[in-house]
């Protein structure tokens, strides 16, 4: 079993009236599905048609991320509210891969395959756009040369050809950042500008649904989701809505082997069967507004149909921006640090029955306190292992050190990130300049392993993979926090030896 749904919890937040996000729909849910698949593809093309390439891997997936930290807009999914319209980390990657894309090299014949069509590919692209004359001197002048390099030294190591790439893109670099510069940003903001766009269809359709007379509701449901006060301390609990969801349609359920396969209007959607169980439990916990289940299907395709599209399943999308740690992780995190709280879950992959989560509109059904960003505990002890996207994880150090910062109750963090050094992440950065680190733990690459993001659909044998970069964890506690929850050595040594591979 990958989850513990027992262990209660010791996160006290103030309590919070109910949200107003709209109920979610099997209908809605599938035309949402259509209109961000359709983006995906406008995507792809507006990469090949303006600058030859493919997407950047997992490009598209970030960018939901990274927009998602400032969206202002009612979608759960589209970004539509955004201030740059740029998003800075689609430009970011798609310039990355201009004018070709560098890839991982092993061999010396690979590095002199690259190091060629590189500076072909520079030049080709200074002559067909509209570079300064200075830009178009020096391209030219740093392409020939190392041709006619390549052409006189047959005797060069790797090294010395990626020596030779690295001094090409620092020359050639800037010229060709300037002369591709507008064309990225138009793909960045088209992009934006259909996202928006599909934004605003898709609310129409949700609320001229809910509009239908048939959905009329029960009132005194209508009345528990209405606003509490706002000032009492409580243990956290469940998102709740407060808009009542109206009579959803059928969604059919059928088994194959281990597979629980729901299907509405010929979209079928996969979950193995020990994770259906386990939203089975997660929705009794955490769901008030349907005692007989009977909108327990349909919020399962809504939630299964949402993190497919979330992910994606292109050839260079897919494989999820994070993994789960490992059970003995997080069991000894709980015994030894207190932790019972995830602060980037779902409820595919959460371990505790408490989590916050990127949808709270259908996620809160299953237990979601909502986005970490808007969730604010007064204390309690916690585990956050947030997506990689330097944006996200930026915001979420801020959110950290403002937590930390106004309480004086027992309150901890122990966040665990990609160990980047080359560049650093500024998330890092800071963390480890922060007046609240307490400790921080290096686990190396290859000697720890991670879950599939995908481990409710994935194989058994899948199920773990080992993790190609180092880990850095960190400690950051308030006074009280340290007091209760100190990372001694003893418990230290608890924790890493958890981490081995099993």
């Amino acid at each position: 079993i990958y989850w513990d749904l027992d262990v209660q919890t010791n996160a006290v937040i103030r309590e919070r009236s109910a949200a107003n996000h709209l109920p979610p729909h099997p209908e809605i849910e599938l035309q949402r599905a259509q209109l961000v698949t359709k983006l995906r593809q406008h995507y792809h093309e507006l990469c090949h048609q303006r600058e030859g390439i493919d997407p950047p891997r997992e490009s598209f997936n970030r960018w939901l991320l990274e927009r998602k930290v400032i969206d202002k807009g009612l979608d759960p999914l589209l970004p539509s509210e955004c201030e740059p319209a740029v998003s800075p980390s689609m430009f970011r990657e798609v310039m990355n891969d201009i004018p070709i894309r560098l890839s991982r090299i092993k061999y010396k014949e690979e590095a002199r395959k690259l190091l060629f069509k590189y500076a072909e590919a520079a030049k080709r692209m200074i002559d067909s756009r509209n570079a300064s004359p200075e830009s178009r001197k020096v391209v030219k002048w740093n392409a020939e040369d190392t041709m006619n390099w390549l052409r006189r030294d047959h005797s060069a190591s790797k090294e010395d050809y990626m020596d030779r790439l690295e001094h090409l893109r620092q020359q050639c670099g800037p010229h060709v950042t300037a002369v591709a510069k507008d064309s990225v940003e138009g793909i960045c903001s088209k992009i934006y500008q259909l996202s928006a766009e599909y934004s605003r269809r898709l609310r129409q359709t949700h609320l001229s649904l809910l509009q239908d007379p048939s959905t009329v509701v029960d009132p005194v449901v209508a009345e528990s989701c209405a606003s509490p006060p706002q000032s009492r301390l409580v243990y956290c609990y469940p998102v709740r809505l407060s808009i009542p969801t109206p009579a959803l349609p059928r969604v059919e359920l059928h088994f194959e082997n281990d597979v629980a396969c729901l299907r509405f209007r010929g979209e079928m959607v996969k979950v193995n069967r020990g994770h259906f169980s386990k939203l089975e439990l997660l929705y009794r916990y955490s769901c008030i507004d349907d005692p007989r289940f009977e909108k327990f299907l349909a919020r399962v395709w809504c939630l299964l149909k949402r993190y497919q599209v979330m992910f994606g399943s292109g050839a260079n999308e897919g494989s999820g921006l994070q993994g789960a740690l490992p059970v003995a992780v997080f069991e000894a995190l709980n015994r030894q640090f207190g932790v019972t709280f995830e602060c980037f879950a779902s409820p595919l992959n959460c371990y505790f029955k408490q989590f916050c989560s990127a949808f709270p509109d259908i996620d809160g059904f299953f237990g979601s306190r909502g986005p970490f960003l808007s969730f604010s505990p007064v204390s309690g002890s916690f585990e956050a292992n947030p997506p990689f996207c330097e944006e996200l994880m930026d915001a979420m150090v801020t959110h950290f050190e403002e937590l930390l910062d106004r309480s004086s109750e027992p309150l901890s963090f122990i966040i665990f990130v990609p160990e980047w050094r080359d560049p650093v992440t500024p998330a890092l950065t800071r963390m480890e300049a922060s007046r609240f680190l307490r400790h921080q733990l290096n686990v190396p690459a290859y000697e720890h392993e991670y879950r599939s993001g995908s481990q409710h659909i994935c194989k058994r044998d899948d199920m773990y993979y080992r993790a190609v970069h180092g880990t850095a964890v960190l400690f950051l506690q308030n006074d009280a926090g340290f007091g209760k929850w100190a990372p001694t050595p003893e418990r230290l040594a608890e924790l890493t030896a958890a981490y081995r591979p099993s």
